[in-house]
């Protein structure tokens, strides 16, 4: 129904379609109804068959929505336990979907009270007053979703609430009264869902206020005999360190949790590459004066390379796993890679950005301050570190692409002497030209479906990606510079072969000497 149409006072809510039964429903209710519904409808022969119950919520569908949706189907209050970058806030944001698309309240109520049974003094006197003309409002499920990030500063009268004295006095009521309160966040998340992230950061003596709330259902406000019999989904988020290990959430708190459930990583490559697509800012437009960037292609294997730096870093003995590796690197990484490559397609006039190897480790910024590093990381330094983690995941990245390639002709080409600089001093066109110089370079680069119509651009990402990747299996060598030359073996060959040269030089030397002192000996005597 339109916003427009809906009833604006207490006698057309009457005589609607929201009958008592259907608005008093409790939220728990509400959202299991709802649910049993939406699953109806996505199941086989539903007419949203094949939709994902939480459509932006990616990774989750065969492990955490399923015990979501039993912890729904229970009607329980439940906290999810996960890492940073989880997606836990995203999925409790994502329970109001399952809420009525319009709840009335009396207007005016601070408590949202349902107009057919209102808790507060104020809406009880107000329907008294005004009987079928009492004002009708109406909330949307993001009005009746209430979030709440624990700190340790997080005070009962902030939750609950408290007596307000200057209420009282002007309106001349007992500081006892009902009407002298002032309502903290739980009671004004009446009728809807209440979320609490980071839970073990509240106070011990907070989380006991939630006792009555999640048992009995009811509040009470300072040391008045006012009860308050809220209608109120409570959920929760924290991090399993937190939540176990610390011991931050009291007993009895854990008690009353009806369900637990565990958040986890992408568990493939595909699906983080899915995530990063959907959260990453990398459709950029241009102004349509604009007569430089046209358009942005983002190589498949670069987008391998930037996720499998997180999954090479949860598993990295220099990466503390207890903090996590966030999904927000990639991510962020991504975006930053993007944005070296607009920046050198802006300095040279180019009309297509094509994001390179080299552009991962300019995005350095936006890994650095995601990682947690254990001691040997530390000793070791950041940036060595997540150097070395690119390094990996081009090495893991380039082995599913060139795993049986022989890639004897270019190592020639490059120990006879061969050298090329890849950066961002140069234009595509002037870098195609120098790589077309070694031979057998593009040749290789038919599984990344390169040919003579693959725009420069994509053709040079392409072929520095096969670079770096020989690069980190040590069969060539790069410098800081990014110059590209023989590899570290072939070189110390050389150097041997040097050393062997000198040392017979100077034993040659030493021979000479040897004679001539003996030739000036024998012409003394």
């Amino acid at each position: 129904m339109p916003q427009t149409q809906l009833p604006r006072t207490l006698g057309q809510l009457r005589s609607s379609e929201f009958t008592p039964e259907r608005v008093g429903r409790s939220v728990k209710d509400e959202l299991r109804d709802n649910l049993i519904v939406r699953l109806r409808e996505i199941a086989p022969g539903g007419k949203r068959e094949g939709e994902s119950l939480f459509p932006r919520i990616i990774g989750f569908d065969d492990t955490v929505v399923p015990q979501i949706v039993n912890a729904v189907l229970s009607r329980h209050n439940f906290i999810l336990l996960g890492l940073r970058g989880q997606a836990k806030s995203r999925i409790l944001r994502s329970l109001t979907t399952l809420l009525d698309p319009h709840c009335p309240y009396v207007a005016g109520s601070e408590l949202r009270d349902n107009p057919y049974a209102p808790l507060s003094k104020f809406s009880r006197d107000l329907i008294a007053s005004l009987g079928d003309d009492t004002p009708i409002a109406w909330m949307t499920p993001r009005e009746r979703y209430v979030e709440k990030l624990a700190t340790p500063d997080v005070t009962v009268a902030d939750l609950i609430g408290d007596v307000d004295p200057i209420k009282a006095a002007r309106s001349g009521h007992e500081l006892g009264s009902e009407l002298t309160m002032h309502y903290g966040l739980l009671p004004r998340a009446n009728r809807g869902i209440f979320a609490i992230n980071e839970v073990p950061d509240l106070a011990g003596k907070i989380q006991v206020a939630l006792f009555n709330i999640m048992q009995e259902g009811d509040v009470q406000i300072k040391g008045y005999p006012v009860r308050l019999e809220l209608d109120v989904a409570i959920v929760f988020s924290a991090n399993p360190e937190d939540y176990t290990a610390r011991g931050k959430i009291v007993t009895p708190l854990k008690d009353r949790i009806g369900s637990e459930i565990r958040t986890h990583y992408p568990e493939s490559i595909d699906e983080a590459i899915s995530i990063t697509e959907q959260e990453a800012w990398t459709e950029r437009s241009y102004d349509p004066s604009n007569n430089a960037i046209q358009n942005i292609i983002i190589p498949h294997y670069i987008r391998q390379i930037v996720e499998q730096v997180a999954f090479i870093a949860r598993e990295d003995k220099k990466v503390d796993k207890r903090s996590g590796v966030s999904q927000r690197l990639p991510i962020s990484t991504m975006e930053l890679v993007v944005s070296n490559a607009e920046r050198r397609a802006l300095i040279h006039g180019e009309s297509l950005v094509v994001p390179r190897v080299g552009d991962i480790f300019a995005a350095l910024p936006g890994i650095t301050g995601k990682i947690e590093l254990e001691y040997e990381g530390e000793m070791k330094g950041a940036d060595i570190v997540i150097r070395e983690l690119i390094r990996q995941s081009v090495a893991n990245i380039y082995d599913t692409y060139f795993a049986d390639a022989n890639t004897q002709q270019i190592e020639q080409w490059f120990n006879l002497g061969g050298a090329v600089e890849l950066n961002d001093k140069q234009p595509a066109q002037s870098v195609f030209t120098e790589l077309h110089t070694i031979q057998g370079l593009f040749e290789k680069l038919t599984p990344l479906k390169i040919n003579s119509r693959t725009p420069v651009e994509v053709a040079v990402s392409a072929a520095e990606f096969l670079l770096e990747g020989m690069t980190a299996h040590k069969k060539i060598s790069r410098s800081e510079a990014r110059t590209f030359t023989a590899g570290e073996k072939r070189k110390r060959n050389e150097d041997a072969a040097n050393l062997g040269e000198r040392a017979r030089e100077r034993l040659q030397d030493r021979d000479i000497d040897d004679i001539a002192r003996n030739r000036t000996r024998r012409g003394f005597n």
